[in-house]
This record gives C-alpha cells, structure tokens and sequence, in this order.
C-alpha cells in the first residue's frame, strides 16, 4: 500500500460522509457520526477488494471508485439497521 492510496481512501472517505449527510437528511448521524462512517467505510471497502485481488494495480480513479463504494455502503447499511432519529 502506497501514501498516494491512503490518502485517496480518506479523502473520498469524508467526501462520502459528508455528501451522504447531505442528501439523506433522516437517520443520520450529522457530520460528526456521517464523515467518520463514511471514513471507515472507505478503508474497509478498498481493503476488501484489495484483499481478494480485484485491482491491486489500480489508478487513483478507480481507487477513488472503489472507496466511495465502499463508503456508501457503510453509510445505507447504517441507516438501514441502526438508524437514528433526526
């Protein structure tokens, strides 16, 4: 693992959790619960699909792609199973 892929995942990782506070105004967390999901989320998701050898060798966009992938779907299953009220 690179500097470069570490601080793509962080940086999409906010991004996720503050896009997804955004637009999903109900069972949320707010930022303070949304962008450090949405940072968990994408260190998880690039880890899986590094894991198993789908793109080791990627790009920063693709990289990119998958951390918001992975970041999103931390933040629906958060909502989904453990929702909040606001």
């Amino acid at each position: 693992m690179t500097f470069e892929m570490i601080a793509t995942w962080v940086v999409v990782g906010a991004a996720a959790g503050s896009l997804a506070g955004f637009v999903m105004k109900r069972g949320g967390s707010g930022p303070t619960g949304d962008i450090p999901l949405g940072l968990v989320g994408s260190i998880v998701g690039s880890w899986a699909f590094w894991a198993v050898g789908v793109a080791p060798d990627a790009g920063p966009l693709a990289m990119a792609g998958v951390a918001f992938l992975g970041a999103a779907g931390l933040l629906v299953a958060q909502r989904r199973f453990w929702p909040t009220m606001g």
